[in-house]
């Protein structure tokens, strides 16, 4: 399957706000970040970041360095027209994570909502968590999101991983500590649950 082409077909296909992922305020992310107490001019960056409404509260919020990324056009493109003005300031990457260029220790803050367990071989997982390394600078922070061990086993017609705090603990290995985890039931626009695990973890530096 061509990941590229699947995710264009459902933004081009589906209104932003009707797909399962969708939320009017992404609480848990927002209040993540704002913990990892970065400076407002240091650098984020949204993995995944579609038509996420996640960038309209950075801005609010007095983030000055955020880069959007996707692997589908389209889902940035609507996020550009909804953002008007303000979406010159944004830093914009279309690319697959696993592929895609990045400047060693650019971001103070890597985070990803439900990226990360769409990888579900050995090979993939392993080259994200190599980006991260990489492009996080030293104690950087990740805020992460996957399906929790009960939430579903597929997305989008996609099979995908589900992980407790302790197996992304596991996951990103030694070189990142735990800073906090929480669940959430997230409810669909259709008004299904989908249990998610959420981690602050913290690159370990020296």
């Amino acid at each position: 399957m061509n990941d590229q082409k699947h995710w264009a077909d459902i933004y081009q296909t589906k209104a932003p706000d009707n797909v399962s992922w969708y939320q009017t305020r992404p609480d848990i992310s927002l209040d993540l970040i704002q913990q990892t107490g970065i400076k407002l001019d240091e650098a984020l960056i949204d993995v995944g970041a579609g038509a996420s409404t996640l960038v309209d509260y950075l801005i609010k919020a007095h983030y000055q360095d955020i880069t959007l990324l996707d692997i589908a056009a389209d889902a940035l493109e609507i996020t550009r027209t909804r953002l008007g003005a303000a979406s010159e300031g944004i830093q914009w990457l279309v690319g697959d994570i696993t592929e895609v260029k990045l400047l060693p220790e650019q971001y103070a803050v890597w985070h990803d909502r439900a990226v990360f367990h769409f990888l579900t071989g050995s090979a993939l997982q392993q080259r994200y968590i190599e980006q991260v390394r990489h492009a996080l600078k030293p104690d950087g922070h990740m805020v992460i999101a996957t399906f929790a061990p009960d939430g579903p086993q597929q997305c989008s017609g996609l099979n995908v991983a589900q992980y407790d705090a302790a197996g992304l603990q596991r996951a990103f290995g030694a070189g990142f500590r735990l800073i906090n985890s929480m669940g959430e039931t997230h409810r669909t626009p259709w008004g299904s649950d989908q249990r998610f695990t959420y981690c602050h973890l913290q690159k370990i530096t020296g």
